[in-house]
């Protein structure tokens, strides 16, 4: 009974939406006819957004004004009528009277719809409740919605939509809006901090024979003109070090990598990388760059570098914790890994902790699943993870005191790892060794091994320096200062299984 009473009910509510659709079609025909199709409007001169009045109003306080935006809400009282138009910057309020824009005029806007773009030009003023409005001279109808926007109050809050329609999202979600002006700000701050360190941005090929520089599955594609297969870049690095090679010293790029993995909170398969390689320097070096570029970048987008997020204080002021994957180890499960001279003794401290493994995996890799499990948890305040196994490091230079080890650091802040940084390997043949290495994992049936690049290697045979290199996960660093729980929170349009799937 209940489920009928159900259908009864959907039924009545897509007629209804059918109804009011129709009647903005009908509307546009009408406008259409009149030889007033808005459609054929190209352009608006605006002169001011909505905060601007707001904000400055003692500037604009019964100065002409002409903004444009989205129609949100409308309440008519007869001869004059209330409106609220909402623009990239904020909403404001309108006051339209008949006597002030027209009688034929005041019958047009009376037609209006939510979700219509108009023109609005007026007079800046306040209300009697001190309410900073325009008062308008004109409207303007500039575009026709004819399609229904979210109820207003409840807005768009199933997730699901939310990313499909992105669009949707932007009108309803004011705060969505703002994370995204902030991304864009983000990004524009860690190229002028790079700028001024004397680093130069490059573009390197996302389509590549071989696609290595990480740990990740490639997408594989086809060229048809060439008739070759190809595959979407992982990571930028193995490029950029081509080009210190060549003497260029100072070397970043911001670009779209692409990883044929798993979507979950922290992963989407297409993201956002910056990845930087200096001459000269080495992981230390690194990590002395990457926290003065937090703590730079917070202070210039949110006017400090104390963040809040899901409700715990991050301080990016005070200087970052350095501490070794093997004391990280001690310290946080009380596992001494020093103990641990063979890969059998190393799974079978895996088995005792009952951590799961692969047979090809060996000691280092161990090491790395047991820190995955027992520490990764902890690493809520701003922590470098330094010198990583050489098993699981295959372009970082090796300790030289301890050549099990490598000169490796991952940042880890609330819980993720948000950068890796390396002193880069200039050794070609060490190098090719370790690339022989990979190759063997892929052929035993990892298929995120990296595989022999050949001209990277004639790159280092012909000489790289001394250097450091980091990667900075852009969409992690966003969803930090942003406050974001999801990665889909901070991409303007998220990977998506189709609809039709």
């Amino acid at each position: 009974m209940a489920e009928q009473q159900n259908q009864n009910q959907n039924q009545v509510v897509e007629e209804d939406l059918n109804h009011l659709l129709k009647v903005r079609r009908e509307k546009l025909a009408e406008l259409q006819e009149a030889g007033k199709d808005p459609f054929q409007v190209t352009k608006y001169d605006v002169t001011v957004h909505s905060s601007d009045i707001k904000e400055h109003y003692d500037q604009w306080e019964g100065k002409e004004v002409t903004i444009a935006g989205r129609l949100m809400s409308k309440r008519v009282m007869g001869k004059a009528a209330f409106c609220n138009v909402q623009d990239l910057k904020g909403n404001i309020q309108s006051y339209v009277a008949r006597d002030s824009i027209g009688e034929e005029e005041y019958k047009e806007f009376k037609k209006l719809d939510i979700g219509d773009i108009v023109g609005i030009k007026g007079t800046a003023f306040t209300t009697k409740t001190g309410e900073v409005s325009i008062h308008a001279e004109s409207v303007d109808l500039l575009t026709k919605s004819l399609q229904i926007l979210p109820e207003k109050f409840h807005g768009l809050t199933n997730t699901d939509i939310r990313y499909r329609q992105r669009y949707v999202d932007l009108i309803m979600n004011p705060e969505v809006r703002d994370t995204f002006v902030k991304r864009s700000q983000i990004i524009k701050a860690i190229r002028d901090h790079l700028d001024g360190q004397g680093f130069m941005e490059v573009e390197t090929p996302m389509l590549v024979a071989n696609a290595g520089g990480a740990a990740a599955r490639p997408f594989e594609t086809h060229y048809n003109a060439l008739d070759e297969d190809v595959k979407l870049r992982i990571s930028l690095e193995l490029y950029l070090k081509r080009l210190i090679v060549g003497g260029l010293e100072r070397v970043y790029e911001i670009g779209r990598v692409f990883r044929n993995e798993g979507v979950d909170t922290r992963h989407n398969p297409e993201f956002t990388l910056m990845e930087l390689y200096q001459a000269y320097t080495d992981y230390h070096g690194m990590m002395d760059l990457v926290e003065n570029l937090f703590r730079s970048v917070a202070l210039k987008v949110l006017g400090t570098a104390v963040v809040t997020y899901d409700g715990v204080e991050i301080d990016l002021s005070k200087p970052f914790e350095r501490i070794s994957m093997v004391d990280a180890l001690k310290k946080y499960k009380d596992i001494d890994f020093t103990e641990v001279h063979t890969d059998e003794e190393a799974k079978a401290l895996a088995d005792k902790y009952h951590v799961s493994y692969e047979a090809r995996h060996k000691k280092g890799d161990i090491l790395s699943l047991l820190f995955e499990e027992f520490v990764e948890e902890h690493l809520v305040q701003p922590t470098f993870i330094i010198d990583h196994p050489v098993e699981i490091s295959p372009l970082t230079k090796k300790k030289p005191e301890d050549p099990e080890y490598t000169e490796r650091f991952e940042l880890f802040i609330t819980k993720r790892e948000m950068a890796n940084a390396y002193s880069e390997l200039n050794d070609p043949l060490d190098q090719i060794e370790r690339f022989k290495a990979q190759e063997a994992l892929l052929a035993a049936g990892d298929d995120e091994a990296n595989s022999m690049d050949d001209d990277f290697i004639n790159a280092l045979m012909i000489g790289m320096p001394p250097t450091g290199g980091i990667g900075i996960g852009i969409d992690r660093f966003v969803m930090l200062l942003t406050d974001s729980y999801a990665i889909r929170d901070v991409l303007l349009f998220p990977t998506m299984k189709s609809l039709d799937k």
